[in-house]
């Protein structure tokens, strides 16, 4: 019956700026489009939905805490981490920190164009 999550909704001030940033930063895919909403799909299939703000932003908070309640991030998965964090350095992405290791894991926080939090993941063991 229930499958899993089909895509998580990001609201944006401006959903085709965001979803190109997606496209540009992370290889994603704009998939699909209608009535100013974008899905934008990474390569092992999930997906964003990019719709309209009603409302302007808040400010990001700063420091981050990822103890707030609420959706606090997005981990984007990757096969070579030092590549793809030289890559988002590159293209000048907003980290948060610095990349760090845990529990066998290597993770960076970092912003995407609007703000939100994602963070760059490659686990030493895959979760079961």
């Amino acid at each position: 019956m229930f499958q899993g999550i089909e895509h998580t909704a990001i609201s944006s001030p401006d959903p085709q700026k965001l979803a190109q940033w997606y496209v540009d930063h992370l290889d994603f895919h704009i998939n699909f489009t209608y009535a100013g909403n974008y899905f934008v799909k990474a390569a092992n299939g999930t997906m964003l939905e990019i719709i309209p703000a009603d409302r302007p932003l808040a400010a990001p908070q700063t420091p981050v805490n990822n103890k707030d309640g609420g959706i606090r991030h997005l981990a984007i998965a990757n096969d070579d981490f030092d590549g793809a964090y030289a890559l988002l350095k590159e293209k000048g992405v907003t980290f948060v920190g610095e990349p760090f290791e845990t529990m066998g894991n290597r993770l960076v926080f970092f912003n995407d164009l609007d703000g939100n939090l994602l963070h760059l993941i490659q686990r030493e063991t895959p979760l079961p």
